[in-house]
């Protein structure tokens, strides 16, 4: 029987904490525990160790070992929170191993990266093992340039512990671990919330003619989008991630049924393609509303963006890309597959800030479902990709 990794031991025990995003479950534990848990784990290996805690209660990791000097630093970026477990089929925290499958919430998304993460870093910078408790953690590194491990808060609502990290560290290129079956993303879409509040005028359901109903309004905004989506899916296709999308989320509106409705809300959401930034597609989705307001008697809105992030797209010559591409070759035995995402994630925060960047991630299923698990072999594959371009990017 093969014996047990030790990066599948560290996923093991990171799913053993519970980590569920608290602003996507109120109460729920939050950061503070996973990241401690990291924060000694990569302390005993010698790292130089920040912890960032802007949001009291959401902590980030930074593990830092720096480089002898004059290499290129890279950045190994991987989430610690992950999604609410209510629902959940079995024991989310179990971790445990079977039929070369490890079971848990966070296993896929994306505890198997950051697993990785740690013991590559390690590795890579020429430590195998714990240094003795002892010992003086001096942060230094076999290579050339500085190996920096962020492991951060709030990936799976705000991604405030990505941008707590981008205000203080940078790098010549990074690699964020989020799941990609071992395949190599080069780009995924960025995502804008927009809420649209129409306002009406109340009257008796008996007598609509005296009021303005906002209902009536919303559908009128819905047949809009339907043109709007036709516009999108009639233009090219972005070779990776095909075309973008427009739709409306939630919808809400009226009092009772004997009166006119005088307010509706409506939540859309519109997934952009590289080159489309969260300006643009407001002004087009405003333009869309002032035409209603133009030529419908009565029509009134207001238009406010919640949150939005832009795309995210790589240059395949980028040297990071051509390094994670020539050791994926290597260690799977095959030329990696290139793909797209239609989600989002951290990536398209560290491409704005000017770091050239790519996505690669451990095989498995259950983001966000009822079971979690990530193939054990995988976790091992990414950990050896990892290592090997640590080492090569960094010597």
């Amino acid at each position: 029987m093969k014996a047990q990794s030790e990066a599948v031991g560290v996923l093991q025990a990171l799913v053993g904490i519970d980590s569920v995003n608290p602003d996507l479950v109120p109460g729920a534990a939050g950061e503070r525990m996973i990241a401690a848990w990291c924060a000694e784990w990569l302390t005993r290996r010698g790292f130089e160790v920040h912890r960032l805690e802007e949001h009291p209660g959401r902590p980030t990791i930074v593990g830092i070992r720096r480089g002898t000097g004059g290499g290129r630093s890279l950045m190994l970026n991987g989430h610690l929170d992950t999604v609410g477990v209510g629902g959940y089929a079995g024991d989310p925290f179990s971790g445990e191993l079977r039929d070369g499958r490890v079971s848990g919430r966070g296993t896929f998304d994306m505890k198997g990266g950051v697993a990785a993460i740690l013991v590559a870093a390690a590795r890579a910078t020429g430590v195998g093992a714990p240094v003795p408790d002892t010992a003086a953690a001096t942060g230094a590194s076999v290579l050339a340039g500085d190996v920096i491990v962020t492991l951060v808060a709030d990936e799976e609502f705000g991604s405030l512990g990505t941008m707590e990290v981008l205000r203080r560290f940078r790098a010549d290129a990074a690699i964020v671990a989020e799941p990609s079956e071992l395949a190599l993303t080069l780009a995924h879409r960025g995502f804008a919330w927009f809420e649209v509040e129409l306002t009406g005028l109340a009257a008796h359901g008996s007598q609509p003619e005296r009021g303005v109903d906002a209902i009536a309004h919303a559908g009128l905004v819905l047949r809009a989008l339907d043109e709007l989506r036709a516009g999108i899916q009639a233009a090219p296709a972005h070779p990776l991630l095909g075309h973008g999308t427009v739709r409306v989320s939630t919808i809400a509106g009226g009092t009772d049924a004997a009166t006119v409705a005088a307010a509706c809300t409506l939540t859309i959401e519109r997934r952009m393609l590289p080159g489309q930034s969260p300006d643009q597609v407001e002004a087009e989705l405003r333009a869309l509303l002032e035409r209603l307001a133009g030529s419908v008697a009565g029509f009134r809105f207001r238009l406010r963006r919640l949150v939005a992030r832009g795309a995210f797209e790589a240059d395949p010559e980028w040297p990071i890309v051509r390094a994670v591409s020539a050791h994926a070759t290597h260690v799977l035995g095959r030329s990696p597959e290139i793909r797209g995402e239609p989600f989002w994630t951290d990536a398209g925060l560290l491409h704005e800030a000017g770091i050239p960047c790519l996505v690669v991630g451990v095989d498995g299923g259950g983001a966000h479902a009822d079971t979690e698990w990530a193939d054990a072999e995988s976790v091992d594959a990414l950990t050896d990709i990892l290592t090997r371009t640590i080492a090569d990017f960094c010597a």
